[in-house]
């Protein structure tokens, strides 16, 4: 970018690909624009203030001070969480020029400032005083993952306010870097990915070719057992394989995929096809076998991890949130480099039902983990103590390990980023929210729509065109994969449209509107009869949202265990939103819980079971829920309802 010329909320901005994001999209209304707002109002302020309160913003005061001392309060990585802060802030005030995140920012980054070494590297938990040196535990210590983080935040007010002291910050430590790192230096990596995707990013944003370079560095370096191995073993950081050999993301899902992340910005900045043709195999069997139906990843507790093919328990589903965020940028990334419309297929699975379900209806309370399956509910929150558990079955106001909250406070700020991308002949819009879309073409015609509907509650999708143009360009609206039965309406003509991008090519004028109508009937999903922990069951989605069964809405406590729907019936909505058949036979007692053959109770009444989004699952409060239900058939000859 040119220095002093903001581009806007634009997180990823390659120098080239099928496509390029529109960084002028403003969220007006609606499902998005409501959570935006508690974002800004609550999330960002909360995020701050649990920081200053456990110390962790004290830590860059303590090392420019000379106080800093070895029982330094947080983990190795806290640093990152302020530097996600940051970028959060940064992309708030390009996107409402909210003059409170201005002041923030600048509070912040002159902490920040004074904490750096002369020499570049800033880093709270190592080589002050009695800490431990430099990069003497590049496995666990993270400092270059918290470089990388700020590298991003330092992309973020670049794009959205031009060179100031924050970027200057992130200039010195990126040349310390390449300094340390470089071909000519130590040939090593960080345990936890993420300066690679900063580097890249920080690299496109400035115009500064060796920051690329480094990021390719490190990615080259990864895979031939750099790092010390551990009992999780060296797939846990990626060390095991190569990237351009892997068939299959697997150890930390995070990692993985922030890792993910940087091979295909490198990729597409160096045109490097078989590593582009490596990550979209990965990414085709990963989601193809080690994905939740919410587009969570990540199904072992032990390493937050990847498991085998098939290997998806809902009630052990680990989920993380980071996880969401990052597979959010890896299919965003994909989806600009190739214009494969499946990657913006599970961005919007993933947003309503990882993004949206951490936060807190105030933005004061976060999920880490999202488990599909919730045997017992969870005790109610404590706001003013720090949660030791990444699980638990409650939103936690703060963590002990507290990436989540920070890195859903980014996502949200700068989720207008992620709505539409434009090329030599058009609009694309993915994501579907009440908005405004304002961008140039490369030949310089203005295009300008606005986005009115009421999705995901309502199918109907309206686009208006805001601004005459006299020569012809194409508008594509996402139809997606699971919308059989969509209709496109131009002009009072409805014609149908199958799963994909849908094109109408012409002349507009102002005043134009062209509808897409969305089926969203309540469907029954049955899943891959190779995921044994579900086999048997089904679920049930509502356009983008997946549905949940909560404990609170079945006639007894208990009754989640023994709950069986027929799928066969069929799902119904209606103003009271969305019910299943079900019942609840009983199962006796015994002594051994592997009888001979099973004897419940079949003389049990159906009944109507509601339905709720999984996003909104324990807003109420406590309680156990469940997405994959039993399937049970009514005896034979009994009518359905």
């Amino acid at each position: 970018m040119t220095e002093g010329t903001p581009e806007g909320v634009c997180p990823v901005l390659p120098s080239h690909g099928r496509v390029r994001p529109v960084a002028q999209v403003s969220i007006t209304g609606g499902f998005w624009a409501t959570r935006q707002a508690v974002n800004a109002t609550a999330t960002l302020a909360h995020c701050e203030s649990w920081m200053e309160r456990l110390g962790w913003l004290a830590n860059f005061d303590r090392v420019a001070d000379g106080t800093t001392a070895p029982d330094r309060p947080g983990w190795p990585f806290s640093d990152s969480e302020v530097y996600k802060l940051l970028e959060a802030l940064a992309w708030e005030t390009g996107r409402t020029g909210d003059p409170e995140a201005e002041v923030a920012i600048k509070r912040l980054t002159a902490r920040v400032t004074r904490a750096q070494d002369p020499d570049g590297y800033l880093n709270t938990c190592f080589g002050h005083g009695e800490q431990r040196p430099r990069y003497s535990d590049l496995e666990g210590g993270h400092e270059l993952y918290n470089l990388g983080h700020l590298l991003q935040a330092a992309v973020a007010r670049l794009r959205t306010a031009g060179e100031d002291d924050l970027v200057r910050v992130a200039r010195r430590a990126a040349d310390h870097v390449c300094r340390t790192f470089g071909a000519d230096g130590l040939p090593k990596i960080c345990g936890h990915p993420e300066i690679e995707v900063g580097l890249a990013e920080f690299g496109r944003a400035l115009g500064e070719e060796r920051y690329v370079e480094q990021a390719r560095l490190f990615l080259d370096r990864r895979g031939h057992g750099t790092l010390r191995d551990i009992p999780l073993g060296r797939a846990y950081f990626q060390d095991d394989l190569p990237i351009r050999e892997a068939e299959v993301w697997r150890g930390h899902a995070v990692r993985a995929l922030y890792l993910t992340a940087a091979a295909v910005d490198v990729a597409v900045e160096r045109g490097d096809d078989e590593l582009l043709r490596a990550v979209e195999r990965q990414w085709e069997r990963s989601v193809a076998r080690r994905t939740y139906i919410t587009g969570g990843m990540g199904s072992r507790h032990q390493d937050e991890g990847f498991g085998e093919d098939w290997e998806l328990p809902p009630d052990r589903a680990y989920c993380e949130t980071c996880a969401g965020v990052a597979s959010i940028m890896v299919s965003w990334r994909l989806y600009l480099a190739t214009a494969d419309v499946r990657y913006t297929d599970l961005i919007e699975r993933t947003l309503y039902n990882i993004i949206a379900t951490s936060p807190s209806p105030d933005g004061r309370a976060f999920f880490y983990a999202n488990p599909l399956h919730q045997r017992a509910p969870g005790r109610p929150a404590d706001g003013t103590e720090v949660s030791p558990r990444a699980e638990g079955g409650s939103r936690a106001a703060w963590f002990d390990v507290s990436c989540c909250p920070t890195n859903v406070a980014r996502t949200l700020a700068s989720l207008g980023g992620y709505l539409a991308t434009a090329d030599g002949d058009g609009l694309q819009i993915h994501q579907y929210a009440p908005c405004a879309i304002n961008t140039e073409l490369p030949d310089g015609r203005r295009v300008a729509v606005d986005v009115e509907t009421g999705y995901p509650e309502t199918g109907t999708i309206r686009v208006r065109i805001a601004a005459d143009e006299p020569s012809p360009w194409t508008l594509a609206l996402r139809v997606p994969a699971w919308a059989a039965g969509a209709t496109l309406i131009t002009d009072g003509w409805a014609r149908p449209v199958e799963p994909g991008m849908v094109e109408v090519r012409r002349a507009f004028r102002a005043g134009d509107v062209i509808t897409l109508e969305l089926p969203m009937a309540p469907r029954v999903t049955w899943p891959d009869p190779r995921i044994d922990a579900v086999r048997g069951c089904v679920a049930v989605e509502r356009g983008p949202e997946v549905l949940c069964v909560e404990s609170r809405d079945l006639p007894h406590a208990g009754g989640l265990d023994a709950l069986a729907i027929d799928p066969l019936s069929g799902p119904r909505a209606d103003a009271g939103g969305v019910r299943v058949r079900g019942r609840l036979p009983g199962h006796p007692d015994r002594p051994w819980p592997y009888p001979s053959a099973t004897d419940s109770v079949d003389d049990t009444e159906w009944f109507d079971v509601p339905l709720r989004p999984y996003h909104s699952w324990a807003h109420r409060g406590p309680s156990s829920m469940r997405i994959w239900l039993p399937a049970s058939l009514p005896p034979e000859g009994e009518q359905r309802a």
